[in-house]
């Protein structure tokens, strides 16, 4: 009761100075201000119950009043930036509000040096927010210039400009506007302040300003402040006699630079320095957000690089450093290490194993993308399928579910663990799950690892073909995104090797033809080829051959043809004579192209054009085998055809190939002629 009094006089209270809040009398106006300052501070009860007032617009307002004068705009300043640091709900109504327009206008417009800190402060903290827009620090010309500006003045304003280009660049387009605008040299003179905070938040710029960035980058690289380039700056920087906070950032710098082609992997500045010192963030003595940051940025790091992953996999216990992130009991001890800094002894929060597992798996699918070795490591880890499997199902957690599948995509590289591992924790069954419903940057990851499970030695095919497959992965070609078109036509063509007929079936009638023409006139050259692998897979064994033709040869001949008249790569065209060639293989299928005197004079001519010109072998080779197979001497009707292939002119067409130097070519046009003799 007495608790519900004191509530109602502070509401009463608090009523009486908002409604001073809007008088005319600036006196009043101020301490009503200053009164919800300290009201506020430290309380979100307290700012739950101003925003609800809706006082916003008034100090919105008040900001922009020139009768206030600077007192007032100080403490309103105040007033907001400390409804900043209040929850998301609190910062969404300030921007929503307008309110950050009003604070770069006073950035920009007041002489007053406190006014302008103030500013540069509450607009810091509404650039933490993600939910923030802002677009709007780029839309006008006049603010970075400004900002950059301003920096010199103080300490203070070096941070705020520094932590709010942080946040605001986000795009290409914003770190042009920035590099065009100085502020490459800015930050660069930032890395030699005295103070550690600065420093900080300058390398943190750094980074927003240069991830994969390939101009930026190599301008940093190339820059220098007080005769010292910006790479060895950054060097000095991830000494270990620095904070561990400003190791792993100088680090995170220097590996977006590799990545972005401005240092080679070879480079010292990267194997000898960076690689370490982010190996050395994984110790178990780290604190978890150090671990964490620090895995990411290894993952990161030797992403696509098999030396570094081979160099990072035999450094400091990585691989057992790494499975700690994801054993929850394995706490370390409250004790300080002499030398170290102080490290974590609560019990760790739901967020930070979150944060860790994903950190892990991230970087165990880096380490083990290409090295049979590494992943063989990798996987006697301690229960690791186990986190794999779970970490599958984190549906509320969409950062661990993605690292998971990745860790799984890394892992299903190897044809052992696909026989073993995979089969014995039926990971097929979260990872066509997760394939129902996933954003497509999971989904992207998640179908490549799919193609995988299909091929024909791995025991998951059956099951994963039993659990509707086919008809996922033909929507995946339908898809907009070329990744995914990919891989579903990818997983397609690795699901009809060596299939039963049913499946083949299946597969062309989920599909359809209308649909094969439409992945054949694609613009990705990946996903044409996987579409005549897919018909090459299709149309092989005899009776698959002479059954699918049957139903579908009218459609599958336009389409071979199609791609023999386009503009297309002498690989793209090799693969659709190997499908002429398959289809010569069936025993009725041969009239196909026996009666098609269109494909009959391209065969010969890709033969002729090959002797005139020397080059194109591969489809001299191709045409070659399939004419092999149409005069095949074993299949019934074989003399007609051979005496049709003769009136073309192809018996004395091979006999002048046997003058060829290329092994295989001289192979099949042996085995051609025997079939003639």
């Amino acid at each position: 009761m007495t608790k519900l009094i004191h509530s109602l006089m502070d509401v009463e209270s608090c009523n009486s100075y908002v409604d001073n809040l809007y008088d005319v009398d600036s006196a009043k106006c101020l301490d009503a201000v200053i009164y919800i300052k300290n009201m506020i501070i430290g309380s979100n009860k307290a700012k739950n119950m101003i925003i609800q007032q809706g006082i916003t617009p008034r100090l919105i307002q008040l900001l922009d009043d020139p009768i206030g004068g600077d007192d007032l705009k100080l403490e309103v300043i105040a007033v907001i930036g400390s409804l900043a640091r209040g929850d998301e709900n609190h910062i969404k109504s300030l921007t929503a509000a307008g309110v950050i327009p009003f604070l770069l206008n006073n950035v920009c417009a007041s002489t007053n040096p406190q006014v302008i800190e103030f500013a540069l402060r509450a607009l810091q903290q509404l650039f933490q927010n993600e939910a923030t827009k802002t677009d709007l620090l780029f839309a006008d010309p006049r603010l970075v210039p400004q900002l950059l500006k301003l920096m010199p003045l103080s300490v203070c304003n070096q941070i705020s400009v520094t932590s709010i280009f942080t946040n605001a660049c986000k795009t290409a387009e914003h770190q042009a506007i920035l590099c065009a605008n100085g502020a490459v040299p800015a930050l660069a003179a930032l890395l030699n302040s005295p103070v550690g905070d600065v420093q900080l938040a300058a390398l943190d710029a750094i980074a927003s300003l240069c991830y994969q960035n390939q101009r930026v980058s190599a301008l940093l690289t190339v820059s220098s402040f007080g005769g010292k380039s910006v790479t060895d700056h950054l060097v000095t920087l991830m000494a270990r006699d620095r904070p561990v906070a400003m190791q792993l950032v100088a680090a995170r710098c220097l590996t977006y630079l590799h990545r972005a082609g401005a240092i080679s992997a070879d480079d010292g500045k990267i194997l000898y320095k960076t690689l370490p010192c982010l190996v050395r963030m994984c110790r178990k003595e780290n604190r978890r957000t150090e671990k964490a940051l620090g895995a990411e940025t290894l993952a990161y790091l030797i992403e696509v690089d098999t030396e570094l992953q081979r160099v990072a996999s035999i450094s400091d216990h990585l691989i057992q450093n790494l499975s700690l992130f994801l054993t929850k009991s394995r706490e370390i001890p409250a004790v300080q290490l002499r030398g170290v800094e102080s490290f974590d002894i609560e019990a760790p929060s739901a967020k930070e194993v979150q944060n860790l597992k994903q950190a892990a798996l991230r970087a165990f699918a880096s380490l083990g993308a290409n090295d049979e070795d590494i992943r063989k490591r990798i996987i006697e880890t301690d229960q690791l399928m186990d986190h794999v499997v779970t970490g599958l199902a984190e549906c509320d957690d969409h950062r661990v579910q993605l690292a998971a599948v990745r860790c799984l995509h890394s892992l299903s590289r190897s044809v052992q663990q696909l026989r073993t591992t995979f089969q014995d924790h039926s990971v097929w069954k979260p990872l066509m799950k997760l394939l129902q419903n996933a954003d497509e940057d999971i989904l992207a990851v998640a179908s490549s690892t799919l193609c995988n499970l299909l091929l024909e030695f791995s025991p998951s095919k059956e099951p994963i073909l039993e659990s509707g497959a086919v008809e996922l992965l033909c929507n995946l070609t339908r898809r907009e995104d070329s990744a995914l078109r990919l891989n579903g036509i990818w997983a397609l063509m690795n699901m009809a090797f060596q299939a039963e007929q049913k499946i083949k079936i299946q597969i062309l009638s989920s599909l359809g033809t209308d649909q094969v023409f439409r992945l054949l006139s694609d613009h990705e050259v990946g996903v044409v080829m996987k579409t005549l692998g897919l018909l090459r897979n299709l149309l092989s064994t005899k009776p698959h051959i002479d059954l699918i033709m049957a139903q579908h040869g009218r459609q599958i001949m336009q389409a071979v043809i199609l791609i023999l008249e386009g503009e297309h790569s002498p690989d793209v065209k090799e693969q659709a004579l190997c499908i002429l060639a398959n289809i010569a293989d069936g025993e009725t299928a041969k009239e196909f192209i026996m009666s098609n005197e269109d494909v009959l004079r391209k065969l010969t001519n890709y033969m002729v054009e090959s002797i005139q010109s020397h080059s194109n072998v591969k489809l001299q080779t191709a045409a070659t085998f399939c004419i092999g197979n149409l005069a095949w001497n074993e299949d019934s009707g074989c003399l007609e055809r051979q005496a049709r292939l003769r009136e073309l002119g192809v018996y004395r067409i091979l006999q002048q190939l046997l003058c060829t130097n290329d092994a295989t070519l001289f192979e099949k046009v042996k085995a051609a002629l025997q079939q003639f003799s």
